[in-house]
């Protein structure tokens, strides 16, 4: 089955650590999904370019067509990676702005993954404090793992060394917590489905006259 991955990234620069942490967790969704036997298809929202329509939008009430392109690829997606630098210990105004955006039910029970990227990992509590709030008032379901990078988790391999296997560790396991979110959750409504012999239906059924000639 094929999968579409909505990973909305808010870095301000270019290039970003919150973009280069991104693009490590979409290639490792990818990469769990392939390993399940299923196909992710990933569409990139970068909100930088995004700012001025999402200011006219908050003026307007109208989103302008590359805005609500971005909003419609959130919205259809089956799943959703979530990435904001940190300001003053929270969630980038940028990134609020574009989840203030979206219809009050556009992520209601999508699957979501939270990262967040800072200079020091002091802030790396903004995932409780801030972002799993923040998307269980939108009643996404967020995965259990949620990954913190601070400037340090890419030094290393910035200057040709190895990169930090904790941080690698964090984004193998969100990642696969989503695939495993997304599979058992494609499994469970094909269980559920109409015309299934596994469940939903009446079709196994023994008559109670069968149930008697058995005893």
């Amino acid at each position: 089955m094929t999968y579409r991955i909505a990973v909305v990234t808010a870095g301000l620069r270019e290039p970003s650590s919150t973009r280069l942490l991104a693009d490590r967790l979409s290639d490792a969704v990818t990469a769990s999904l392939g390993a399940r036997g299923e196909i992710a298809e990933v569409d990139l929202v970068e909100l930088r370019p995004l700012a001025r329509p999402l200011a006219d939008n908050l003026v307007t009430g109208f989103p302008p067509p590359v805005l609500d392109d971005a909003i419609q690829t959130v919205t259809r997606a089956d799943a959703l990676v979530a990435v904001t630098p940190v300001f003053t210990a929270s969630y980038s105004g940028l990134f609020k702005t574009f989840f203030d955006v979206l219809d009050k039910e556009a992520l209601a029970g999508k699957p979501t993954l939270i990262a967040a990227t800072a200079g020091t990992a002091r802030h790396s509590l903004v995932l409780d404090h801030a972002l799993r709030p923040l998307f269980g008032y939108l009643r996404a379901v967020v995965v259990p793992t949620g990954v913190f990078a601070a400037t340090e988790d890419f030094g290393a391999a910035a200057d040709g060394g190895v990169p930090d296997d904790r941080l690698d560790t964090r984004i193998e396991r969100a990642a696969g917590e989503l695939a495993d979110l997304l599979t058992r959750r494609t499994a469970a409504r094909d269980r559920t489905a109409p015309g299934s012999t596994n469940g939903g239906t009446f079709d196994d059924v023994i008559p109670f006259e069968e149930l008697l000639r058995r005893n």
